[in-house]
């Protein structure tokens, strides 16, 4: 009981701090109850870039002793697949691939401290929801995402940008119910749930009418979507708040359509060379979407790497292979994303927060000191380079690299053990 009362302190002071650097009054009752005083208010927005599916911190922001592919070496010798490289500051290093995000390391405070929480049984999606929520699943009703809290708490800086913008999760390629679970307002109601752009390269979309519909013609389809709206069990029978707040959610979406600020969802307005630096694939043309939107007014935007069982950083098999695929992906857009916001004077005031679910091991699958039921089976004895990575889910250790918002440029707090289990110490 001792050890789940300091958790509980921690994340009760943890999510405290993250809400803080926003000025935000505590969205639970009792959040920020153990807190001697109020922080100031650092921050306006927040972008959280989420490595969905289990980045191991090892190959990435934390990396031990390098062992190379051998055939016959065994599993027990693997820490990390990758060697280290130098970061802009002494002494600290990441995992090659990560070249870029350590040339723009003297900006950041990495974590190396943080544990997921103890939820039992793993599973992706029921980690995603207690980190997007703070609340363990199953709920007897919907719950809001932090987004949502903010974008209620905060309301929108711009009144015509949502405050809670998502990028780039689809809820059609697997475990859509489950993901759709926590991207909502839950009971604060539909006005503060965010605004969905599974692919960023398709933002416009999202905001303009259908090609070839003129403005009549819209005007008449937004009129016959309030009456069916009216008509709907939601209409009929829900409370006058969950109407009214409906009702809010649909002027906010009409009134962003008309509007000029519209093109900020419009990558092909980019500059050239700028889209370039950006795109590596949806993730990074998520980066710069959610820097044109932090321009425009947004408030809290989340760029998914999306989660897909068993793909991306969802590493059971093949996990070195694929690790140099996923560094690739964010390599270059985070680091972009973070110089150009710190060029434009918008770094000091937006809070950039890489991190994960969970971080992965090559042996231990949740916590050294709580067994879980193994879910990827690993060799004792390496022959096939498909089993050289780290593809176990690993709860007792993860990295969180943050940016601007405030915070102290060029530190890092916590420490990984060097040895198995590599936990936090």
């Amino acid at each position: 009981m001792k050890y789940l009362q300091t958790r509980r302190d921690f994340l009760k002071k943890t999510s405290a701090a993250a809400m803080a650097t926003m000025g935000m009054g505590a969205p639970l009752a009792g959040l920020l109850s153990s807190c001697e005083s109020k922080i100031p208010t650092t921050a306006d927005s927040v972008i959280l870039l989420f490595m969905a599916g289990g980045m191991a911190h090892t190959e990435t922001f934390d990396p031990k002793k390098f062992t190379p592919f051998r055939k016959g070496m065994e599993a027990k010798e693997v820490l990390s697949t990758f060697p280290s490289i130098p970061t802009k500051l002494d002494g600290i290093f990441f995992s090659e691939g990560l070249e870029n995000i350590a040339s723009v390391m003297d900006k950041g405070t990495l974590i190396r401290s943080y544990q997921a929480a103890d939820l039992g049984h793993i599973l992706h999606t029921r980690h995603q929801y207690h980190f997007h929520t703070c609340y363990e699943p199953p709920q007897s009703v919907v719950v809001p995402h932090l987004g949502s809290w903010i974008a209620k708490e905060k309301g929108p800086l711009n009144p015509v940008i949502p405050p809670f913008i998502n990028i780039g999760q689809r809820f059609t390629v697997g475990e859509g119910e489950e993901l759709k679970a926590f991207h909502s307002a839950g009971f604060l109601g539909s006005e503060f749930g965010p605004f969905l752009i599974p692919d960023p390269s398709a933002g416009l979309e999202a905001v303009r009418p259908p090609v070839g519909m003129d403005y009549k013609r819209f005007e008449g389809r937004n009129q016959l979507y309030n009456d069916l709206v009216a008509a709907s069990p939601m209409g009929e029978f829900g409370s006058d708040y969950q109407k009214e707040s409906l009702k809010r959610s649909m002027e906010q979406a009409y009134m962003l359509l008309n509007s000029p600020e519209a093109k900020a969802f419009d990558l092909s307005l980019e500059p050239k060379e700028s889209y370039d630096r950006y795109n590596t694939g949806r993730f990074g043309l998520g980066c710069l979407l959610a820097k044109r939107l932090v321009n425009q007014g947004a408030r809290y935007i989340t760029v998914t790497t999306e989660y897909e069982p068993f793909f991306g950083w969802d590493t059971h098999d093949n996990g070195h292979t694929r690790l140099k695929d996923m560094k690739k992906m964010i390599d270059a857009p985070i680091a972009q994303l973070i110089k150009d916001l710190d060029q434009s004077g918008k770094l000091d005031r937006t809070l950039v927060i890489v991190a994960s679910e969970f971080s992965r091991d090559m042996l231990t699958e949740g916590r050294p000191d709580l067994k879980v039921l193994d879910q990827v089976e690993v060799p004792d004895i390496i022959e096939d380079m498909k089993n050289y990575g780290m593809h176990r889910h690993f709860t007792d250790g993860c990295s969180v690299l943050m940016f601007g918002g405030g915070i102290k440029r060029g530190h890092i707090f916590g420490k990984t053990a060097d040895e198995r289990p590599c936990k936090t110490i």
